[in-house]
């Protein structure tokens, strides 16, 4: 991956965007993308739509949402300890020990994530299980409830601490992988389109609040009205310990994106992205979907009088963790095979299922 674009990434992945608080990552991507952009807006629900060539037909949305999975302050005790609700799939599980940051408007504030110790529990407490999130709070190293709340408000947004890793040669991992990554590979594959001329209007749209409801991916499908919409997203990879291929299917880091074929996506766009990755020799592997994705492909395709809709997704190990692990490869690979799909698409390209 070229320098510039692996910043971009990494500035990306150390940027905030808890589901409806995205601003910071959008203003991120606007700047890196106007040097390739022919227009660039943001939406009032707060989609970023980067542009390349309006005039061209048909209309080709890439969609990759930038929310992460967070916390949200709840209410604070008297003591100067933080209760929190999630924001989007939380296992709590992985909570106990998290560092985290408070993103404050004041500024981030850093705290970690407590619970009762093992020495504490009851008997009956330590066989259990499932951790309840009401059992938990943050400590920010405050005395008491005033001293807590000239630092942090009620409402507002938390992450695990920030900060992208190499693992190896090719790994990253970093929280909010899922879906930033996403977001990463639409605009990667506009910046290499932006060399070359294509007949298609392409708008790469980086997608708020799929976390909790594909709701980005809705509306600004709804107002570009794209016959096209190609959304990007992590799947589970299948390539460790704990994964069970059965049913999730056999997916791993490094062989290239995954095309998905099913009901969610449209046969001949299905077709396309193989016979593409197939000329150019690009590596890839194919997935089952055999119902709505839950993804913003599951938006796209039903939205107005329905949208040829197709989903790339990228492996992704440990999904919604403060750990999850992605291949640099994959990511490269699947803009690649973005940028020469849309390269071969013109008016006279036909998506009706025949």
């Amino acid at each position: 991956m070229q320098p510039e674009s692996f910043e971009f990434l990494k500035t990306m992945e150390e940027t905030p965007s808890v589901s409806g608080f995205e601003q910071p990552v959008g203003r991120v991507i606007r700047k890196r993308m106007k040097r390739y952009a022919d227009e660039i807006t943001t939406d009032v629900h707060g989609n970023t739509i980067v542009t390349l060539n309006p005039k061209g037909k048909p209309r080709v949305m890439l969609a990759g949402h930038y929310d992460q999975i967070g916390l949200m302050v709840k209410w604070v005790n008297d003591e100067g300890y933080i209760y929190f609700g999630t924001v989007g799939g939380i296992d709590p599980t992985v909570l106990p020990g998290a560092r985290v940051t408070i993103h404050s408007r004041k500024g981030p504030v850093e705290g970690v994530i407590g619970r009762k110790p093992i020495h504490l529990m009851k008997p009956e407490e330590r066989g259990q299980a499932k951790i309840e999130i009401q059992d938990l709070w943050i400590d920010i190293g405050a005395a008491n409830k005033e001293q807590a709340l000239k630092r942090v408000s009620v409402a507002d947004p938390v992450t695990y601490r920030l900060g992208l890793e190499r693992l190896g040669d090719d790994l990253i991992t970093s929280p909010g992988l899922d879906n930033k990554v996403g977001a990463f590979v639409v605009m990667e594959a506009l910046r290499l389109l932006s060399e070359r001329t294509i007949k298609c209007a392409l708008y790469a749209v980086a997608t708020v609040q799929e976390e909790l409801g594909l709701r980005g991916a809705r509306t600004s499908c709804y107002g570009i009205d794209p016959l096209v919409g190609i959304a990007v997203d992590v799947t589970h990879a299948t390539d460790n310990p704990g994964a069970d291929k059965k049913l999730a299917g056999d997916v791993a880091l490094g062989k290239g994106p995954v095309i998905d074929l099913g009901a969610n996506i449209n046969p001949a766009l299905g077709e396309l992205f193989i016979e593409t990755a197939k000329s150019k020799k690009i590596p890839y592997q194919i997935a089952a979907a055999p119902g709505a994705t839950g993804t913003d492909a599951n938006a796209i395709q039903i939205s107005r009088a329905g949208v040829a809709a197709g989903l790339i997704s990228i492996p992704n190990r440990y999904m919604h963790t403060q750990v999850e692990v992605v291949s640099l490869a994959d990511l490269e690979n699947a803009a690649k095979l973005l940028a020469e799909t849309v390269a071969r698409i013109d008016a006279k390209t036909d998506f009706t299922p025949r």
